[in-house]
Formats: C-alpha cells, sequence, structure tokens
C-alpha cells in the first residue's frame, strides 16, 4: 500500500468493464489465484478486485497469462494506487543499471508489469485515453534511456567508448534519439511498436570515442544493439519492437544518420511525408541538446511560412493508397481496421496533420504534436468548426480505447476488429457492451460519422471530363470534340485556347516543367476551364489566367491550392475575369494567396482582426530595418488582395473598403515609423525630441481605395541647440533623415514587392522647403503664409503615429487650432470656385469615366466637404474627417460622391492606371451597375450623367457667395 492514505488502491478503484465473454476460463484462473491469495494473505484483495478482474481474464488470453504467470506482481499493482504503481515502475527502470545481458530480463519484467496495471487502469475506467497512452509513452522512454546506457556501458567496458558514465550530454556524446509517430506525441497504443530515428553529431562523437574507432561503425552497432535489446523476444517476452526506418532514405543509409548529413537531406530533397512525421517528433535519448539543436534546425523544413498545398496533395495521395492496398473494405465492423480503414484513427490523425502542415508555418499555436491538441488548437484558430473538433475528438478517443481492447486480447500490433463473432464479442465486453450486434451498429455508426467528416475535407472525385463535354488535349493536333465543348463554355477563339493548354501540358511554361506540375494541371484542366465558363467572361478570364500562369516560377503549390481549395479557385478565377490588378498581383507575388486560409479572409473587415499588432510583431523579430520592411510587405500584399477581393465581390461597401485600405495604411505607417527612427538613431545616436506622422488626402479621411498613394508629412519638435549623439545631426537634420528612411521604407521595392507611392507636397513650403517641418514652424506659416488650399488639405490631417503620445495629442491640437484660426480678409468660398476652375482648365477629365476630374465628380464634392469643415472650423462647430458627414448638409453632392466612391472602389481594385469599363467585359460593367444601384450599364451611364449634372450645380449653389446647401432634394442614382 502507498504511504498516501488518501489515495485509492486499484483493487478499490476498479470497476467491471463489462461481461465476462469467457466464463470457464475466468474461472480457471481464478482458482490459480485463490491458492496464490490464500497462501500469501492477500484473499481480501481478490475479492473485492474479482469482479473487475473477471471480464479482462475472460476476454483477454494474454492478460489472464499475466496475472497467473506472476500473481505477486498482480497484488503489488492491486494494492498501490494506479499512478503511484506507474512512478514505480519508471524509477526501477531509470535505476538499471550494467551491461546488456544485466538488463534485459529485468526490462521485459517491468514491460509486463506495465501491460497488466495499463490494461486494468484502462479497463476499469481508472485512466483515461491520456493517462493510457502517457503510461505507455513514459514507459517507452525509460527502457529506451536504459537500453542505452547498458549498450553504452558495454562499449565502455570494451574500451571503445572513453567518457565517464556520468557524462552531462548523455551516455554517448553526440548521439540521439528521436521518438517519432505516436511515441513521439505521447499517444502510443497498447501493443505498439516504437518508431525512433536516431542521428550523431561527429563533431561531439569523436571526441567520445578511441582514436581507432570508426564512428559511422560504432554509431551503427549501437543503433543495431538498442534495437536488438529491446525487440528480441526471451523467455520473458519483449521490450518494445522497434523500427528504425523513419531516417533520411532508409534503403540506402546506415541506421545511425550524421546529423549534418539529415539535415541537408531534408532540406534538399526531403518529402512532404516526412514533414508530416516531424510533427509529433520530440527527443528521447542520448544528447538531448544536439536534438534539440537537431529539432530547431529542422522547423524550416517541417513547418513552412508560405502555404504549400503539394504537400497536402501528397499526403492525400498516400491516403488513398493506404485505402487501396491495405484495407478497401466497407464500413462492418467485423474485420474493420480501426486505424487504416475508412472512418478509422488515421483518418482523424490526417484531417488534423494535414492542416498543421498548411498553416503551422503561420501560426506556432497550431504545432501540437497529439491528435486532441492538434483539433483543440485548429478550432480555438477558427479553422475546424468546434462541433466538428469536438466530435471527431470524442471519435478518437472511442476508436483508441477500441483498438487498444483488440491488442490487449493477445499482445498483436493489429487495428482490425476480429471477424470472428466470439473474439469480436470479448473486444466488446472490454469495451463494456454485452449486445454483439448493438456493438457492431455502434462501431459502423461511429466510423460512418469519422469518414464523412473526413469527405469533408477533401470534397470531389477525380474526374477529368467535363459537364460540357469531351476535354482532351493530347497529341499534337486539336480535337475536334475538344473544340466544340470549348464554344459551348463560351469561348470565342477555341482552338487558341486549346492550343495554349495543350502547350502547358507539354511542359512549355515552367509551371508544368516538372512531372508533378504536368500530373497536377492534368487534373486542374477540366477544373479551370469549366470555372472559366462559370464567370460569364471565358475570354477575357483565360487570357488574365494565363499571363498569370505562365508567370509563375514553378506551379505545384498553386495547382495545389486551386485544386484542394474549388471555391477559392472559383472565387480567383471570377475576379480574373474582370480584375487584372490582382491578376497581376498574384502573377507577380502567388504568395499572396497566402492570405485566403487565415481564418480573418472572410470575416467582415469591420471587425478588428489584430492586423496591426500581428504586422508589429512579425516585423519585431525581423533582424533588421530591411527585414521588417519586407514583413510588411507581406502582410500588406495578403490584405491588399483580401480587401479587393472584398470589394470586387461586393462583401463590403465603398466606406468599408476604404476604411480598411486605410486601417492597413495606418498598420504599415505604425509599424515602419519606429523602425525607421530605430534605424536613424542607429545611424546618427539618440535624439532628445519628438515627431508625429501625419497623414493628409484620402489616408487622413480614411477613404483610400487599392490605388491610392499616401499623402503625407512630418512634424518634430525638439530643443533649439539639440545634437543627436553620435554623429551630431541638428533636429533639423535628424528628422529629415528619419523622413526619408520613413518615405523608403513605405515606397521602395524590396524582393517582397511595394507599399505605397508616398507624396510629401501637401506639407508647409511644399517640395522647396524642409522634408521634415518643426511644430512650431509649422503653426507658423499657417498663421501668415498658407493659401485657402492648403486649410482645405488640413481638414483630412490626422496624426497617424508620434514618437510620444503627448507630442502627437500636441500636433492634433495644432492642427485643429489652425483650422479655427480667424482669417479676416479672405474669401473662402471665392477661392473654393477660383480653384475648381483653374483644374478644369489645366486638369481637363480623361473621359466619362474620369470619376474624380469630371464635373459634378469627386473632387466638386471633395471641395465642398473641405469648405463646410473651413466653415464649421470658423463657427466653432465640431469637425470630421469624413467626406459623407461633412456633406451631410449637401445631399446631392453626399449621393455622388458615395456613388463615384463605389465605382472607384471596383475600379481601382480591378484596375491599374485609367481604364475605360465601355471595352471591359459584360459580367464587369453589371458589377458597376450593381454597386451603384443601377439595372444595367447602359442606364448606369444614364443617371450617373444626371447625377453629375445636379452635383456640379449643388457645388456652384454651395460655394456662391450665399451658399448654404443643395437647394433641390437628392435622387437616388437607381
Amino acid at each position: 500500500m502507498p504511504d498516501n492514505e488518501s489515495s485509492v488502491p486499484l483493487y478499490r478503484d476498479m470497476k467491471p468493464a463489462g461481461p465476462v465473454a469467457d466464463a470457464a476460463a475466468a474461472e480457471r484462473l481464478l482458482e490459480t489465484l485463490i491458492q496464490t491469495a490464500d497462501a500469501d494473505g492477500w484473499r481480501e484483495t481478490l475479492d473485492t478486485a474479482w469482479p473487475a478482474l473477471a471480464p479482462v481474464a475472460g476476454a483477454s488470453p494474454y492478460l489472464a497469462g499475466l496475472m497467473r504467470r506472476r500473481p505477486d506482481h498482480l497484488r503489488r499493482l492491486l494494492e498501490a494506487e494506479a499512478g503511484d504503481g506507474l512512478e514505480r515502475i519508471l524509477r526501477e527502470t531509470d535505476a538499471l543499471d550494467g551491461q546488456p545481458d544485466d538488463v534485459r530480463a529485468p526490462l521485459r519484467v517491468l514491460k509486463a508489469d506495465l501491460h497488466l496495471l495499463t490494461a486494468l487502469a484502462d479497463t476499469g475506467g481508472v485512466w483515461g485515453l491520456d493517462q493510457v497512452t502517457g503510461a505507455l509513452s513514459r514507459f517507452a522512454d525509460a527502457a529506451c534511456r536504459a537500453a542505452l546506457r547498458a549498450i553504452a556501458a558495454e562499449q565502455r567496458a570494451r574500451g571503445r567508448l572513453i567518457v565517464t558514465p556520468d557524462e552531462t550530454r548523455g551516455p554517448i556524446p553526440g548521439l540521439f534519439g528521436l521518438a517519432m509517430g505516436k511515441h513521439g506525441a505521447h499517444e502510443l497504443n497498447y501493443s505498439s511498436d516504437i518508431d525512433i530515428s536516431l542521428f550523431f553529431e561527429p563533431r561531439l562523437m569523436t571526441l567520445a570515442l578511441r582514436d581507432d574507432v570508426e564512428m559511422q561503425d560504432f554509431a551503427n552497432r549501437i543503433g543495431k544493439g538498442l534495437a536488438t535489446l529491446l525487440s528480441e523476444r526471451t523467455a520473458d517476452g519483449y521490450v518494445f519492437r522497434v523500427d528504425l526506418r523513419l531516417r533520411p532514405d532508409p534503403s540506402s543509409t546506415p541506421p545511425v544518420v550524421a546529423a549534418p548529413m539529415a539535415l541537408s537531406y531534408y532540406e534538399s530533397v526531403g518529402q512532404n511525408w516526412e514533414r508530416a512525421a516531424f510533427i509529433k517528433a520530440r527527443p528521447v535519448l542520448g544528447d538531448a541538446r544536439a536534438a534539440a539543436r537537431f529539432l530547431k534546425a529542422l522547423v524550416p523544413f517541417v513547418w513552412r511560412r508560405s502555404l504549400d498545398y503539394a504537400a497536402v496533395l501528397d499526403i492525400q495521395s498516400i491516403k488513398k493508397q493506404i485505402h487501396v492496398h491495405k484495407t478497401g473494405e466497407g464500413l462492418q465492423a467485423a474485420g474493420a481496421n480501426l486505424k487504416l480503414g475508412r472512418g478509422g484513427i488515421r483518418e482523424i490523425e490526417f484531417y488534423a496533420q494535414t492542416q498543421q502542415l498548411i498553416l503551422g508555418g503561420r501560426d506556432p499555436g497550431l504545432r501540437a504534436g497529439r491528435t486532441l491538441e492538434a483539433l483543440r488548437a485548429l478550432a480555438a484558430a477558427g479553422h475546424v468548426p468546434q462541433v466538428v473538433a469536438e466530435e471527431l475528438s470524442a471519435a478518437y478517443v472511442e476508436l483508441r480505447g477500441l483498438e487498444h481492447r483488440v491488442q490487449m486480447l493477445d499482445d498483436e500490433q493489429t487495428h482490425r476488429l476480429p471477424e470472428d463473432d466470439g473474439r469480436r464479442a470479448a473486444v466488446a465486453a472490454l469495451a463494456g457492451w454485452a449486445d454483439l450486434s448493438a456493438f457492431d451498429d455502434h462501431v459502423e455508426a461511429l466510423l460512418a460519422r469519422v469518414n464523412a467528416r473526413y469527405g469533408e475535407l477533401f470534397e470531389g472525385g477525380e474526374e477529368l471530363d467535363s459537364s460540357y463535354g469531351s476535354l482532351v488535349f493530347t497529341g499534337v493536333e486539336n480535337d475536334p470534340e475538344t473544340l466544340a465543348t470549348l464554344t459551348r463554355m463560351g469561348f470565342t477563339e477555341a482552338a487558341s485556347v486549346a492550343d495554349t493548354i495543350r502547350s502547358w501540358h507539354h511542359g512549355r511554361i515552367p509551371a508544368t516543367r516538372t512531372e508533378r506540375g504536368r500530373e497536377l494541371f492534368t487534373r486542374l484542366a477540366p477544373r479551370l476551364l469549366e470555372a472559366l465558363a462559370r464567370t460569364g467572361a471565358p475570354d477575357d478570364a483565360f487570357r488574365r489566367f494565363a499571363v498569370f500562369f505562365s508567370g509563375l516560377a514553378a506551379g505545384v503549390q498553386v495547382q495545389a491550392l486551386f485544386l484542394n481549395q474549388p471555391k477559392l479557385f472559383g472565387m480567383v478565377l471570377g475576379v480574373m475575369a474582370f480584375a487584372p490588378r490582382l491578376a497581376r498581383t498574384l502573377g507577380r507575388q502567388p504568395a499572396a494567396l497566402d492570405g485566403v486560409l487565415d481564418a480573418r479572409f472572410l470575416t467582415d473587415l469591420s471587425e478588428e482582426s489584430g492586423l496591426t499588432e500581428q504586422m508589429m510583431r512579425e516585423a519585431g523579430e525581423s533582424e533588421d530595418f530591411e527585414g521588417a520592411m519586407n514583413a510588411v510587405r507581406r502582410l500588406h500584399r495578403e490584405q491588399m488582395f483580401r480587401i479587393g477581393i472584398h470589394a470586387l465581390t461586393g462583401r463590403a461597401g465603398p466606406e468599408a473598403a476604404g476604411r480598411a485600405y486605410a486601417a492597413l495604411a495606418d498598420a504599415a505607417m505604425r509599424t515602419l515609423s519606429p523602425a525607421a527612427l530605430a534605424e536613424t538613431e542607429r545611424l546618427g545616436g539618440a535624439f532628445a525630441g519628438a515627431v508625429a506622422v501625419v497623414a493628409l488626402g484620402k489616408a487622413g479621411s480614411r477613404e483610400m481605395t487599392a490605388g491610392s498613394d499616401l499623402d503625407l508629412m512630418t512634424l518634430y519638435e525638439a530643443p533649439p541647440e539639440a545634437l543627436s549623439e553620435i554623429k551630431g545631426w541638428s533636429a533639423e537634420a535628424f528628422y529629415a533623415r528619419f523622413t526619408q528612411r520613413l518615405i523608403a521604407a513605405l515606397s521602395a521595392h524590396t524582393a517582397e514587392g511595394g507599399l505605397y507611392e508616398v507624396d510629401m507636397r501637401l506639407r508647409p513650403t511644399g517640395s522647396k522647403g524642409p522634408v521634415s517641418v518643426r511644430l512650431s514652424a509649422f503653426e507658423d506659416y499657417y498663421a501668415s503664409e498658407a493659401e485657402t488650399w492648403e486649410f482645405m488639405v488640413l481638414t483630412r490631417a490626422r496624426v497617424v503615429w508620434a514618437s510620444d503620445p503627448a507630442f502627437g495629442a500636441k500636433v492634433a491640437e495644432a492642427i485643429e487650432a489652425t483650422l479655427r484660426r480667424p482669417r479676416p480678409g479672405v474669401d473662402v468660398a471665392d477661392d473654393v470656385r477660383r480653384m475648381r476652375a483653374l483644374m478644369d482648365r489645366e486638369r481637363r477629365p480623361h473621359g466619362f469615366w474620369d470619376l474624380k476630374l469630371s464635373p459634378g465628380g469627386q473632387v466638386d464634392a471633395e471641395f465642398t466637404a473641405q469648405f463646410r469643415q473651413l466653415q464649421a472650423a470658423a463657427a466653432g462647430r465640431p469637425l470630421t474627417l469624413s467626406t459623407l458627414e461633412a456633406l451631410s448638409g449637401d445631399p446631392i453632392l453626399a449621393e455622388a460622391w458615395r456613388v463615384q466612391q463605389r465605382l472607384a472602389h471596383l475600379l481601382a481594385a480591378a484596375f491599374e492606371g485609367r481604364v475605360d469599363p465601355e471595352v471591359e467585359p459584360a459580367v464587369f460593367q453589371l458589377r458597376l451597375a450593381e454597386a451603384a444601384g443601377a439595372r444595367d450599364f447602359e442606364t448606369l451611364k444614364v443617371e450617373l450623367g444626371d447625377l453629375r449634372t445636379r452635383a456640379r450645380r449643388a457645388f456652384e449653389r454651395a460655394t456662391s457667395p450665399a451658399g448654404d446647401g443643395d437647394s433641390e432634394p437628392p435622387r437616388s442614382i437607381s
């Protein structure tokens, strides 16, 4: 009995697992145990425990044999609390000392004790799945350590190993083993093999060996000796079957691989199934420091930041081979493979691991080795519905319990429910079922639920034809039936499309130059053509897809992504039908697609997404200023793509999209401004001052589009004589350099692309003055020199970032005070009219679709809004940055601005530079009409022209000497 009086001994804690499947077998064991218990004085223990022991004895010949052969061991296990019994077994295993012959028998006896304890605690309801698999895994760890100690002692005795037994780096410095698979995840099943990958660090091991000992040969001896000691069967049984094949290229490499060679292999030719294997890897024996260093070096291989959909296909194909070659059975309980069969454990593990491989590179929180923890993490991150995670977790626990009971019958590494009714009834009894038919029904329903969830992960078959007809692209000539099919799909130049597709099949572009790329395209081509047909503009969509696809440096990842995400594929192709800007973005930077698998991609743009914090965190993890710039560009690219998709598909209106674009710009500025300041201080030394970054224009009013640049100015404050500590720069020089670095950070093109065009000309004195302006100089300039247009600019000024929050507040106050300062003798309305007239003469609109400069266009509305803000400032009324809020008293102008802002968002998201919607596909013209509330494109043009006419008259009334707003009621464009 344990010393802790509050603990409950196992014999009192156990409950009967179920009915006794074989009463005669149980009675035979009881007779044997009674004799021993009576002789040794533990009959009361036996009598109390027997109701829970009987179902085990009646179902499992293996466990009955353990109890019969070593009744004293059974007694010791029963009279201790289960956890105490486990700790005792682990202590005794860790205490084993000596050479292989000294530990061979004790290890096997301890394994038998562990097996009996685990079975009784499991079937008796004392331990849950985590405790069962944890006990098995912890003993495997201890047994591996004991085996290595014994093998090392043998080599030490022979003089080959020259380090002492108490060496801090383990029995053999530099040599280490990784537990893989279920062992690595602490998920060992009852009769599991253990997968160990053995490696050594040559520079460390060579110091531990006698000079004439060849290192690789020595390592091989260690590996083979370890496996033999644990796995050979003796009269006492075996410890674990050991599999050393989870190493680089096992058919051509030694059992223990040099770590540098292994790392080189994984980095150059490592396979995706090996990435999946290392999800669960952990150090289990030998040199712990070397093992940790090795696993750290493998992180970029296992957890790729860019989403690798080739990995998904590769693992999916492995799974299909498992079904074809190893199972192939239906969902029947009799003979069901609980691990590899349909609806089995492997499907649940695969469900989790696949998504971990896809998403874990971007989210370290998803890298859990254990299946249940992985499902919880995926659900918490929003990648798996909570109900699905809970359903699969419950199924996993039950299937693992059944798997254990199957293995308990005879200690066999099997995962099949017996086909024989009697043996399957024994499994059912250990699982608590008396009715075999009901048990079978339950198991079949369980497998069906798992298989259904698994099917949701990879929906759709491998059809290589089309519902439209034949699609054949082999040979050197176009197939007539294929041309007819393409014509039915809506392609006007079917022969050209067929020629292009066939050239891709033949590997004429980088995306299909490899065998893998061509295999994927064979599957992708029919889906591509059908999706293009559904866009309503297949010719344009195909032409833009061809530009994107032909420009890929490699195509395996992107093709695999599209094959496994058909909804995403359709959405991207739909956008390509009328959005060459996004098509070019994808062509230049395919990694922009990474963000699509972020759980935030389709969330409402108005919801807080943690973007600024994520951007600052990833930039902060960079080693230098350029690294921070690249980190910002990666996230910026993904988010620009996300906002563009929301705008083009109608998921977000113009106000929400404008705020989202501005929030993205804010995040970039708030991340790069402190980085630019730190870089300036690194070069010139610390400086006793403060600086603020002020956004102007559409960035300031949070009304940006995909094509907006950044209008900025920087204001600073510093003591007059202050100098930087290293270079002795003055305030003007220091903050000029800061501003220049900020401009470069925001506008320079790096390997990750660019961010924004930056315009600093709206600062006081424009391009003629200093690039960064002292706050007092700013105030003086606006008090004496600034013209009305400069005050209009200031109505949309907003402090985005400041090195000192107090200074940021001071700048904001100074801007408002400047706007409210009286300007006697200035006719603001006349100035606004004159500026607009000057623009009419010198900046003529580029056709009807110039939404900004056309009479009645956005400039008329924005000038009026800024004029209204200057009026409000002079009158002491509240101010706003929003154009629509400023136009609350000018409804016609507000409507004109709103409609044209909607159109501007679509045009900017879809195109770069000027565009004529008249020549764009009808599907895009209809999208424009829908955005403006018009019935069709022709109606849109008529109603937009009318709205602009009314808006120009409203502008003229608003800025007339007595103008105080619209004098006619607004009419909707629709």
